[in-house]
């Protein structure tokens, strides 16, 4: 009898260990949330910054082995399990990572790459040597990055906040020349389903970190109000996102091939969506001040992180759809540009700027599926499809 292999098949689809490993880190994403909770000025922007690409370079590399891989092998299970229990500690840690923990959060980072990039090394030793050269190259690279994180963390202070930029710098070198090596061999549906799938789970932890501003506090017309449209503004976000501009990504990457596939993942969805998920972070902070004074006049730094978190998130995928079909769209830059600065301009109760937030994204989706559409109709494509 033959040992079966560990590498994915070609039909590799998402699996429920995979799902398990995203809620983890989605947790993160609420705790990153909680770096901002003291304000939105430029050193707690810049500590959330710092430790939230650290949790998702973590959880971007993790997909790449986890694409290579069959998830449904026990080893890879193991493995992914292993990665969850560990990931668990670093995601704790997150909003103390500044405030004399760093190693409580470092340990554990250091210990989940350390988890992905071995297992992503087991599963090209059994693939192709192309493949494992690509893998070592890049696992070698890396080592820069992982020692300046728990070098800024044992330093702490100000040495930690310029070591852990550094990492940043070499993380994306690494991306860098990686990226550019063969034998990445992706499977570009499962790749595209698992980003899809994170900025689903990372809406959904934007809704209740907003719900546990509602929990047990008295009721009121204005909290009602502002708690129906933070439901809204998230749902436009999602519509801005899925139906028209991430099939656009999807198929790109799909239609791409060799060295050219696996840059377009690594630009696209590696590095694009970072500061697409910065602005669910930013839009959750916000939230999270307009639930808890839904009366008052929403503060300009608050102000200033919902029109971040659209810009970032709307403007995110204008840049990756950029970077796919080299096309600028327009519409979306223009509006959600002028929609940023009404929300900062402009003091208005939480009520207001939430409601001129959503006017804006909405905008957005609306004339992106009606040019979508149109240009279907032009070429005589139906407008719906079985699969």
């Amino acid at each position: 009898m033959h040992a079966r292999s560990i590498v994915s098949p070609d039909d590799q689809r998402v699996t429920f260990v995979e799902l398990f490993f995203d809620l983890v880190f989605v947790f993160a994403v609420t705790q990153v949330v909680q770096v901002l909770h003291d304000g939105f000025g430029w050193g707690a922007v810049g500590r959330a910054v710092l430790v939230f690409w650290l949790v998702w370079w973590a959880w971007t590399q993790f997909t790449w082995a986890l694409n290579a891989a069959d998830t449904t092998h026990h080893m890879v299970e193991l493995a992914t399990l292993l990665a969850v229990a560990v990931a668990f500690f670093m995601a704790v840690a997150v909003p103390d990572a500044f405030r004399g923990r760093a190693l409580w959060f470092a340990v554990p980072y250091v210990m989940v790459r350390t988890v992905g990039l071995t297992l992503y090394g087991r599963v090209a030793e059994e693939a192709h040597p192309s493949q494992l050269a690509a893998v070592r190259t890049f696992c070698l690279v890396s080592l820069g990055g992982l020692a300046a994180v728990v070098m800024g963390a044992v330093a702490g202070g100000t040495t930690q906040y310029w070591a852990w930029g550094l990492a940043i710098l070499l993380d994306v070198i690494a991306a860098g020349v990686g990226g550019r090596l063969e034998g990445w061999d992706l499977h570009p549906e499962h790749f595209a389903e698992r980003h899809g799938l994170i900025v689903i789970i990372a809406l959904g932890e934007s809704l209740i970190v907003a719900a546990g501003g509602l929990v047990g506090v008295p009721w009121d017309v204005h909290l009602a109000a502002v708690a129906v449209l933070a439901v809204a503004v998230t749902c436009a976000f999602w519509w801005s996102y899925f139906p028209v501009a991430k099939p656009e990504l999807d198929h790109a990457l799909a239609s791409a091939r060799g060295r050219a596939q696996s840059m377009l993942a690594r630009d696209v969805y590696s590095l694009t969506h970072f500061p697409l998920l910065c602005g669910v972070v930013a839009y959750a902070a916000s939230v999270e001040e307009a639930v808890a004074h839904p009366s008052a006049a929403l503060p300009l730094e608050w102000r200033a992180a919902l029109a971040a978190g659209l810009a970032l998130f709307v403007g995110g995928m204008a840049a990756a759809t950029w970077r796919c079909r080299h096309r600028v769209l327009w519409a979306r830059l223009i509006v959600s540009t002028g929609t940023a600065l009404a929300i900062v301009l402009v003091a208005l109760p939480p009520l207001g700027s939430l409601a001129i937030a959503f006017a804006g994204i909405a905008t957005i989706a609306t004339l992106e599926q009606r040019g979508w559409l149109a240009g279907r109709a032009e070429v005589g494509v139906p407008e719906a499809s079985g699969g």
